[in-house]
């Protein structure tokens, strides 16, 4: 049995969050931009898996999301 999952993240700049994040995509999973949102799909076989990629990818937005706003914060102190 295929078990699917959707994870659709709304980005001021989708195109730089799909390209961080794409390159972790592991089998079963694809990431692109749809209507300005970045969409990932996941696929597996298992729910623990499918649970542990969802979870991984999140974990992987949050960094990107946590080192985007460290930057931006730097760049206002300079």
């Amino acid at each position: 049995m295929k078990i699917k999952a959707k994870v659709v993240l709304a980005e001021d700049d989708p195109r730089t969050l799909a390209a961080v994040l794409s390159p972790d995509n592991m089998e079963g999973m694809r990431t692109a931009i749809e209507g300005g949102v970045v969409v990932t799909y996941f696929v597996a076989e298992k729910v623990g898996s499918l649970i542990l990629s969802v979870d991984d990818y999140l974990m992987n937005a949050k960094v990107v999301k946590d080192v985007g706003a460290v930057l931006k914060a730097l760049e206002k102190g300079r």
